[in-house]
């Protein structure tokens, strides 16, 4: 893909620093792309491109939510463990086939750490 197809925040790599059972996230689409975020705060960014938008169907399968419309947005209810599974999911290099190897594991783990989740309302 040469350049980067995502965006992955600082903010995104403290959030998962600290664990938790339950983050309200938004999957919001816009005209650029698009973003996940807590409390407003950016976690990834994947614009409108190609690989941006493979790299944004995976990391909602791994949130276990629809892309949403553009213009709107659908929240996700994960632990932290989602969360990094999801943000690695969108930074892997989908012209290396190897990579599809770690999405299939990492699509697992998600949805069973997803099940596993007592709060999902």
């Amino acid at each position: 893909m040469g350049e980067a197809h995502t965006t992955v925040s600082e903010y995104a790599d403290e959030l998962i620093s600290v664990p938790r059972a339950h983050l309200a996230l938004a999957l919001r689409q816009d005209d650029s792309g698009l973003k996940l975020l807590h409390q407003d705060g950016l976690l990834v960014e994947c614009p409108l491109t190609r690989g941006g938008m493979v790299a944004a169907g995976y990391l909602a399968k791994a949130l276990g939510v629809k892309i949403p419309p553009v213009g709107e947005s659908v929240t996700a209810r994960v632990s932290t463990g989602v969360l990094f599974r999801a943000v690695s999911i969108a930074s892997l290099d989908f012209d290396n086939e190897d990579s599809y190897a770690l999405l299939d594991r990492w699509l697992d783990e998600a949805e069973s750490q997803r099940r596993g989740s007592s709060d999902l309302t």
